[in-house]
């Protein structure tokens, strides 16, 4: 009964690593090629602007009248352009003639912008090789140098920022499951001091009793005698309770057993010191008592005591009841414990089965945890609160496959 795994951690942390990188590199390769299809789609457009040059300058057009081209190539450009002779220099320091879509200061002097935009051209030239305007003999004419339009360049650090965002989510996961496990191991070592001191109270403050009665009766040789023996069943629970502890972190042996029987056993081992308890509460049991399955006698014991100190607590009534009912359905055994206990509000009807919860000073810290591990892990079998209404009482309801 393992209540927490050093494996399934590192296979927590592993998982967020592997989520965290792959968001991170699924959104790099998804940016990149959207990119990469930007700026091939934006050289078309830079060729299809160069050819349109040439077909300017081609003498044999001259008469042509060339609004499309400016209209539907020139204008749709968004982003930076400069035009240059064959030798690299600038061929005009004119908007939509040398130069365009670069911001450039409108009280500079021409010389002032030529510097400017020879500047601008060494970062044109780092970032995309230029596109040639040719004559139709082939000569070199004119070089468009371009660069990136502002959503390409969002797009290229748009992946990074993703990076960081993965990497951040990565470490308040992490920080978060760290401080989520402390906080469970915290409250299961709470709750394992709990569930110990309430297994153990009732054979003690038993003991307690049947000593008492021992010193009141020591000359009635019956009364001794049965004294004795019921201190003997309370030092034999508490071999019990010492097994069940050890056995965490074990895998039980399992045996046909009768779950009616069991449940009668320790019915009768409260009964006879319910009075002890200050409790006025009657334990009952009913239904087919040969029904039989695969069970761990001892820890199915310690779920059922779990459920009569549970329904114990919850009683505030001066005449308590807690029934029990044992039944076949198919194929699986359905057991039912009812109390007129105080009840469970419904949003915690889950929640008291967490390790640690608690709604009063003792007891659910790790009762019911327990309980449910023995049932779901070990018998694989069910238990969950079939009904509970306030100051009207439980039922909680197990269910094991049948032999």
């Amino acid at each position: 009964m393992k209540l927490s795994g050093n494996s399934s951690a590192m296979n927590l942390k592993l998982t967020l690593v592997i989520i965290g990188a792959a968001i991170a590199f699924g959104t790099l390769y998804y940016t990149q090629n959207l990119v990469n299809k930007l700026q091939q789609r934006e050289r078309e457009n830079v060729e299809l602007y160069a050819k349109g040059l040439e077909y300017v300058t081609n003498p044999a057009n001259l008469n042509e009248d060339f609004t499309f081209i400016f209209l539907n190539v020139v204008q749709r450009i968004d982003f930076p352009i400069i035009v240059t002779d064959s030798t690299n220099q600038i061929i005009s320091t004119d908007i939509g003639v040398g130069y365009k879509n670069i911001a450039v200061d409108s009280t500079l002097k021409p010389h002032e912008i030529k510097l400017f935009l020879s500047d601008k051209l060494g970062e044109l030239q780092r970032q995309h090789t230029p596109i040639y305007v040719k004559s139709p003999d082939n000569k070199t004419l004119n070089k468009i140098f371009y660069g990136d339009s502002d959503i390409v360049n969002q797009l290229k650090y748009y992946p990074y920022l993703q990076i960081i965002f993965a990497i951040v989510f990565i470490l308040v996961a992490y920080t978060s499951f760290n401080y989520v496990r402390r906080s469970e191991q915290s409250n299961i070592w709470v709750g394992m001091s709990k569930e110990t001191a309430h297994q153990l109270g009732t054979p003690i403050s038993s003991l307690m009793g049947w000593t008492e009665i021992l010193r009141m009766n020591y000359n009635n040789p019956d009364k001794v005698l049965d004294t004795t023996e019921e201190i003997n069943s309370d030092l034999t629970r508490l071999n019990k309770i010492t097994k069940r502890f050890s056995k965490i972190g074990s895998q039980p042996e399992l045996n046909i057993e009768s779950p009616y029987e069991i449940i009668e056993r320790v019915i009768k081992y409260f009964e006879r010191r319910l009075p002890q308890l200050g409790k006025n509460v009657t334990i009952t049991i009913q239904g087919e008592k040969e029904r039989k399955a695969k069970l761990n006698a001892e820890l199915f014991e310690w779920v059922i005591e779990n459920l009569i100190k549970n329904a114990l607590d919850a009683i505030e009534n001066k005449n308590g009841k807690i029934d029990f009912s044992v039944k076949l359905n198919k194929n699986q055994i359905e057991i039912e414990a009812a109390d007129n206990g105080k009840g469970i509000e419904h949003n915690k009807w889950k929640e008291i089965f967490r390790p640690g919860f608690s709604t009063k000073r003792r007891g659910w810290g790790l009762g019911l945890s327990l309980s449910k591990r023995i049932i779901e892990n070990y018998h694989k079998g069910k238990i969950f609160v079939k009904q509970s209404v306030i100051n009207s009482g439980t039922i909680f309801k197990i269910v094991i496959k049948a032999v």
